[in-house]
């Protein structure tokens, strides 16, 4: 049976921490941000855990 390939899309979405944790990036930030108030946005920089019922789903896209 051949290898399993890693979902390309998810590799470049999700990374996975030295503790094993899957970070991914916050949405809304993208358009229309005129209308959404600087603290708002601010809040949704950085990364922030995958929920934990989306969690297996992830791990079998990256191969994990």
């Amino acid at each position: 049976m051949p290898k399993m390939k890693t979902h390309s899309g998810a590799r470049k979405r999700f990374k996975v921490t030295g503790t094993g944790k899957i970070r991914r990036e916050n949405s809304n930030l993208n358009h229309i941000l005129e209308k959404k108030a600087p603290k708002r946005k601010r809040n949704l920089r950085g990364t922030t855990e995958v929920a934990k019922a989306d969690l297996p789903k992830i791990k079998r896209l990256l191969g994990k």
